[in-house]
This record gives C-alpha cells, structure tokens and sequence, in this order.
C-alpha cells in the first residue's frame, strides 16, 4: 500500500492515535487530529513543549493510527517526523503551512483566520509532517 492509496481515506478520517519513542524506549501514545497534506501525514498543531514535540526532537520516527469511529477500516502510517516551528521556520510560511494543516485535518475553512493566526503564535504552535515510508492498514 503506499500512501497515495489513503489520501482519499485521510480527507474523511481525521481522529488518529500517534506513537512516539521515550527516552526510555517505551512507547507514548497521543490522541491527534491528522489529514495528508502533499506528501506527508499531516499532524495538527500542537503544543512545543508537549510530550510527543519532545520525543520527536530526540527520536523522529513514529506510527500514526487513522481510524473510523466505528473501527472497521483503518489505517496506519510509520516514518519520520519533521518539527515545523518558530525555532526553524520563516513567521509567514509558518502561518500559512499551519492553515494548510488546519484545513488538511478538518476538512474545512477556519471561520476566523486572524484569530486562528493569533492564537497559532500565542501557543508557539509546531506542526508535525511525517514522511511515510511504510504504509498500511484495512480500508474496506
């Protein structure tokens, strides 16, 4: 399966369950909200400080779990994670990637762009766009 094959899937099916690496070894889970965005498994912002931002920026590979709410079909992408923030990312290309990931995970326009805009940078938001590189899962 390749990761062409669940963009259609990923336009409808926004709730998954990403897994990181702790320093430990063990594994953290965390409830996000994804979409594909180009090439990648787009993650929702999130906070810069949060467990997952942490684990990624020592080990960046991770699984992604998409599946529907009545868990019959699913999907699961595994591959390396890329930190998109204002540590390393232009403010406007920043503030335009985050809208592109918010209508990538929603399906929809925001109602107030200037607000989503402010509210972006007062979380210091950070977007997380991982490279497949195994794809797989159950889609009918």
């Amino acid at each position: 399966m390749e990761f062409e094959d669940i963009r259609s899937y990923l336009e409808t099916n926004h709730r998954a369950i990403v897994q990181t690496i702790r320093p430990s070894g063990a594994v953290h889970a965390s409830a996000v909200v994804c979409g594909a965005y180009q090439g990648y498994m787009a993650l929702a912002s999130v906070y810069p400080r949060s467990q997952k931002v942490r684990n990624l920026r020592r080990n960046p590979q991770c699984t992604v779990l998409c599946i529907t709410p009545d868990w019959r079909t699913y999907v699961v992408v595994e591959g390396k994670a890329e930190l998109k923030g204002a540590f390393n990312t232009d403010a406007e290309e920043l503030r335009l990637l985050l809208r592109d990931i918010f209508r990538a995970c929603s399906g929809n326009e925001h109602p107030d762009w200037e607000e989503y805009d402010e509210a972006m940078v007062n979380q210091d938001s950070v977007a997380i766009l991982v490279t497949p590189e195994t794809v797989y899962g159950k889609l009918t």
